[in-house]
């Protein structure tokens, strides 16, 4: 159930953003083993002076085809983490031609009490998930 937020600039196609939002999630199912049905995501496009994503001085050279990718999830390890950073920069590669550089990934951790799939209620707390 992580919720997969993305930013790009604006520009691609209805086909590149459908791949884009698979291929993310392919790589969260495979990373994190949530189910396959498990899918939340929201792709935001903005116009290229609205997103300003620098280097933090690695020397990392940014194209117009950065992403960034902000997911919001339970807890998980460093290893399921590693594995999903890896796994989500070779397949947009493979499949996008989105170069590792152009990646960027934050996470930022919950718990169950932080989610609320409908109804007004707390599905994690009442037991129904």
């Amino acid at each position: 159930m992580p919720l997969i937020k993305i930013d790009v600039v604006k520009g691609r196609s209805d086909e590149e953003i459908k791949l884009l939002l698979d291929t993310a999630h392919e790589a969260v199912v495979g990373a994190f083993g949530v189910p396959v049905t498990d899918r939340y995501q929201v792709l935001t496009q903005h116009a290229e002076n609205e997103i300003v994503i620098m280097d933090t001085g690695l020397g990392i050279k940014r194209s117009r085809q950065f992403v960034l990718f902000t997911i919001v999830s339970m807890p998980r390890n460093a290893e399921k983490k590693q594995r999903l950073y890896k796994l989500l920069t070779e397949k947009l590669q493979q499949r996008l031609q989105i170069k590792p550089e152009d990646v960027m990934v934050s996470i930022v951790c919950n718990e169950g009490c932080d989610w609320s799939f409908g109804l007004g209620e707390a599905q994690f707390i009442t037991g129904k998930l």
